[in-house]
């Protein structure tokens, strides 16, 4: 069966795992770099097609990070992801960004989150693309990190496009111990989490965020297929 990319491109699809941070297009990365060429966007700002470890992928997100510290870099940012998300036919998103990542030139948290959502906001009106934005803790963050971003969604979730709660970084060297109390907190006060697990580490790391992060979802999750019983409970 030959693939057929027009086709595929036509169909309505919904996108529920999306970080704004590795969504910049050639375009947007022209808009904040000038004179940056093809050949460098691909070789600094793309992921190789097979990544050593999550720390090899994680090296071109840090470069896009960088340039994403000020009110104009971040709305260029969403709008150039509106723009893809409208070619591919996307009719709903669900995108996730760690505010605390883009303070390096004086913005504060809430103004980041405040600018994104407003950004994603006006731009899901202007396309009719329904979204949501999902604030994220990162496994490196503290404890006191951590309940700072889960006040900060339930600062925005009932007035904005916020949407949730995720968690995500490098599982393999940074366990969930810090992350509990934000967790509960989440769970206590019926704010819907995610949780990425499963992924650098084995399927022992996404039994120990059910169990003890009870998120709902789980993000990426790839290595939960190394357990028959991790794979019967998760369906």
């Amino acid at each position: 069966m030959k693939f057929d990319r027009d086709k595929l491109t036509k169909i309505p699809k919904i996108e529920l795992h999306l970080h704004l941070d590795c969504s910049l297009s050639f375009d947007v990365i022209s808009q904040l770099l000038p004179g940056t060429t093809k050949e460098e966007y691909q070789k600094y700002f793309t992921a190789p097609e097979k990544c050593l470890d999550i720390s090899d992928y994680f090296r071109c997100v840090r470069r896009n990070v960088t340039l994403m510290q000020t009110e104009n870099a971040l709305r260029a940012v969403v709008d150039g992801l509106f723009v893809q998300l409208r070619d591919d036919n996307v009719v709903y998103a669900e995108i996730r960004f760690a505010p605390f990542l883009h303070l390096k030139n004086g913005l504060i948290p809430e103004q980041v989150v405040e600018i994104v959502a407003d950004s994603i906001s006006n731009n899901c009106k202007a396309s009719r693309i329904s979204a949501g934005l999902i604030l994220c803790t990162l496994r490196n963050y503290s404890e006191e990190e951590s309940f700072q971003i889960i006040k900060l969604v339930e600062r925005y979730i009932n007035n904005t496009v916020v949407a949730g709660f995720d968690i995500a970084g490098d599982e393999t060297n940074f366990p969930i111990n810090a992350h509990l109390k934000a967790f509960n907190y989440a769970n206590t006060h019926d704010i819907p989490t995610t949780a990425h697990a499963g992924e650098s580490k084995g399927a022992e790391s996404v039994w120990e965020t059910l169990h003890h992060l009870k998120s709902k979802r789980i993000g990426h999750g790839v290595r939960s297929i190394e357990d028959e019983k991790l794979v019967a409970y998760l369906i």
